[in-house]
């Protein structure tokens, strides 16, 4: 799927810090904590509790990110609809990599097992 030079953009300049309280309210409004929350970005990126912290403090936007992230290879096996968009058709690789961490989010909301989010083989 296409997205636009602009929403590329868009997403790549937006600070994780900005989107990270949004996280935690979403996850915890749903009787999931913010430990599970850095579980699952954990497991997609590699950051542990104190680098995600540096990278908020940074106001690291998600091109830094990403670009600083070791993402996880299993992440390919995350797929489905976020914000509009098929995962998995998304051409632009750091708007699909945001939209992994976006859908990940989404399913420890909706309540899945944490084996089924971390994409447990």
């Amino acid at each position: 799927m296409k997205t636009t030079p602009e929403h590329n953009e868009r997403v790549a300049k937006l600070t994780f810090a900005s989107v990270y309280p949004h996280y935690i309210t979403k996850v915890e409004k749903k009787g999931r904590t913010k430990e599970e929350l850095h579980e699952v970005i954990e497991w997609l990126t590699g950051f542990d509790d104190k680098k995600l912290q540096t990278l908020i403090k940074e106001d690291a936007n998600f091109e830094t990110f990403f670009q600083r992230a070791k993402l996880n290879p299993n992440a390919k096996l995350i797929t489905g609809l976020i914000c509009g968009y098929r995962i998995e058709e998304i051409e632009n690789p750091l708007t699909q990599q945001v939209r992994y961490l976006d859908k990940l989010v989404d399913e420890l909301a909706k309540g899945k097992k944490m084996e089924k989010i971390l994409r447990s083989v």
